[in-house]
């Protein structure tokens, strides 16, 4: 989609997919909410600055800014000052990066581990990226031989490079609770406290009391600032909780919806398949079946 508002450079895939590359120049404002898939998502922010609401935290993203967005992580980019900027945006799928690079001595996912998820570049730095994405670019619309090749190699390169970055202390990570807006850091501590307390019984009017807001107040922020209304978030997080544990453990799928706050099983499955597409035992299999594959 293009329109007066926005120059598209570059679309290739869908976030999705294996593999997905977007450059965008953004003229007008421009918000996007309610962001959550199942690929990694590296956000390299050309010109401009946003906010950006990432996991339970917000950051004051500025030109020259790698952020970098795990699996399964809700996220929110938003306006702040002029709305004039233009970013690339690279979703993937780790299968996609390990069906043709294997580098035993370097954990390239280990970017989008780090407590903060914005990566503050020098100038030279800033170069040495810009040349891996011109590249990227040009794999992507020439198709020459190899070009899929070309794409893993670079992207790995372009992780290599943020593992490093990471390790150097000229790296200059965002710190995480710096957001200049108030109600961006009190927004921060709802949703830490959502995310510690999800499996308990939860509610917009007591969480209000507990944090000394009217109910009013802290639903429109809360909205504002995540994409998401209260009870949204919450079914979101208490979802993403139980994909973990189907993931990961052998659990009945009762003691997962109860693990993860759900009291009514057959809720909980309704729910799932609502945010999923799949209920939890095809989940559980079609996850156990890549697992086996990888």
């Amino acid at each position: 989609m293009q329109n007066t508002g926005e120059i598209i450079k570059l679309d290739y895939g869908a976030e999705e997919d294996a593999f997905h590359m977007n450059h965008t120049k953004r003229l007008e404002p421009f918000e996007r909410g309610n962001h959550y898939h199942g690929t990694y998502e590296i956000y390299y922010l050309l010109s401009g600055q946003r906010t950006y609401f990432i996991r339970d935290r917000s950051y004051h993203v500025l030109g020259g800014d790698l952020v970098f967005i795990n699996r399964h992580e809700v996220h929110k980019s938003s306006v702040i000052g002029d709305p004039r900027h233009e970013r690339i945006v690279i979703n993937f799928r780790e299968e996609f990066l390990a069906s043709g690079i294997h580098l035993p001595d370097a954990d390239l996912m280990l970017p989008f581990r780090q407590n903060s998820h914005v990566m503050r570049l020098n100038l030279r730095s800033q170069m040495l990226v810009n040349s891996i994405m011109d590249k990227l670019t040009r794999e992507l619309l020439e198709r020459k031989t190899g070009w899929q090749s070309g794409v893993k190699l670079l992207l790995a390169e372009l992780l290599l490079f943020a593992v490093r970055q990471a390790e150097d202390v000229n790296g200059h990570p965002v710190q995480a609770d710096e957001h200049p807006d108030p109600v961006h850091r009190k927004i921060t501590e709802v949703v830490r406290y959502l995310h510690a307390h999800y499996s308990e019984p939860l509610k917009l009017e007591t969480l209000a009391a507990k944090f000394y807001i009217s109910p009013y107040y802290l639903s429109r922020c809360f909205k504002r600032v995540t994409g998401f209304s209260f009870i949204e978030f919450l079914t979101l997080t208490r979802i993403r909780e139980a994909q973990l544990l189907l993931r990961r453990t052998d659990r009945k799928v009762i003691d997962i919806a109860q693990a993860a706050g759900f009291d009514n099983i057959a809720h909980f499955g309704r729910t799932f398949k609502k945010a999923t597409g799949l209920t939890p035992g095809a989940y559980r299999r079609r996850e156990s079946s890549n697992s086996r594959l990888s």
